[in-house]
């Protein structure tokens, strides 16, 4: 496996000190269970993760971040608040060059309730533990998978595909994917397709049938994901298929908003101009108003639809990028993610966090 290089002692330091203040030092088990990291990141998310399997046993994975294993372990400590560090190695597959082993230093902060302080701070904190290393090329950029939930609904779409579309949020493979559909005729089920008969059927009828096909083709899973929660999936595949498609205009509308990516003041006119500024979207914008007002970066840049790999974020998301290094190594990332906690059956109501890849932000790191 390629690890990277470690980062000097004085430098990793100098990294870590932004975050340490008032927060609690906190591990995360090296393994992490499979099924819910692909729950929250999909099924392709699979290719880029070391699986680990004992026979008959579920399935697991080396840690690809430590996000939602804090979050389960703030969750397990039955606290509303929590402020944590931490700090170690994370796994990810690679076809390339890159390294499978990196270095992540973050901080997971946990509240009583969300704020727009404590997405400032977060970001803020992201920027200083970044520029930290050493470079002199970073930028911040701001993106919102609340403003794009609030931008759907000032566009008056039927409630079901205005939910399908905010739960793509984050995700452009799949955004994409419906605006190709735009203008187009909605899919008939076909005759003898598994998923479109499994979608009549009952939770519990499409899971037993789909145990049959199995007993028939001979097929016997091993740990991983049951067939209730399979035939789930091949369910809203196939209702997915069969759902109205936006209009042209309306895909049009989707993609220009995609497609802002300019400084803050200019990229917050171009939603406005999108949108209007009624309903949900006036909010959300006066949010980032203030937002702005708190942020120390010099260089920004708003993009709205900047999203992560997992889809558990739900409001604020930044990543700071260097320009030597571009888009697809950015060198810190974060964003507001509250309703992972009630997904883990936790008391917080707000939860926001960053990470921080030190190899990348180190001035003598990565090239």
């Amino acid at each position: 496996m390629r690890a990277e290089p470690p980062v000097p002692s004085a430098a990793l330091a100098a990294m870590r000190a932004p975050l340490e203040a008032g927060a609690e030092r906190l591990d995360a088990p090296l393994l992490q269970p499979l099924g819910l990291l692909l729950d929250l990141a999909g099924e392709t998310m699979r290719a880029s993760l070391f699986v680990v399997q004992a026979e008959g046993a579920a399935e697991y994975c080396l840690r690809p971040d430590f996000t939602v294993a804090i979050a389960e372990a703030h969750v397990a400590g039955g606290k509303a608040e929590g402020r944590y560090l931490y700090e170690g190695p994370a796994f990810r597959a690679s076809r390339g060059p890159e390294p499978e082993e990196s270095l992540q230093l973050g901080l997971e902060t946990f509240a009583s309730n969300a704020s727009v302080e404590a997405d400032v701070e977060a970001a803020n904190l992201a920027w200083r533990a970044a520029a930290a290393g050493g470079r002199d090329d970073l930028s911040l950029w701001l993106g919102d998978v609340g403003l794009f939930a609030a931008f759907i609904e000032s566009l008056g779409l039927p409630e079901a595909l205005a939910a399908r579309l905010r739960r793509m949020a984050g995700r452009p493979r799949l955004l994409n994917a419906e605006l190709a559909r735009a203008g187009k005729p909605v899919a008939a089920a076909e005759d003898g397709q598994l998923a479109a008969t499994l979608s009549g059927l009952s939770e519990g009828g499409a899971a037993a049938m789909l145990e049959e096909v199995w007993s028939l083709a001979g097929v016997e899973p091993v740990g991983g994901r049951g067939a209730a929660e399979i035939a789930a999936r091949l369910v809203r595949k196939a209702k997915a298929a069969q759902a109205p498609a936006l209009t042209q205009a309306q895909a049009g509308a989707v993609g220009d908003f995609m497609a802002i990516s300019a400084p803050p003041a200019e990229g917050l006119k171009a939603v406005q101009a999108l949108a209007g500024k009624g309903g949900a979207i006036g909010p959300a914008l006066d949010a980032w108003e203030r937002r702005l007002d708190g942020l120390e970066a010099g260089a920004l840049v708003f993009a709205p639809a900047l999203g992560h790999a997992f889809d558990y974020y739900d409001g604020i998301t930044f990543e700071v990028r260097s320009a030597a290094l571009g888009p697809a190594r950015p060198v810190a990332v974060g964003g507001r993610y509250d309703g992972l906690i009630a997904r883990l059956g936790g008391r917080s109501a707000g939860a926001v966090g960053c990470m921080v890849r030190p190899w990348r932000a180190y001035a003598g790191g990565e090239a």
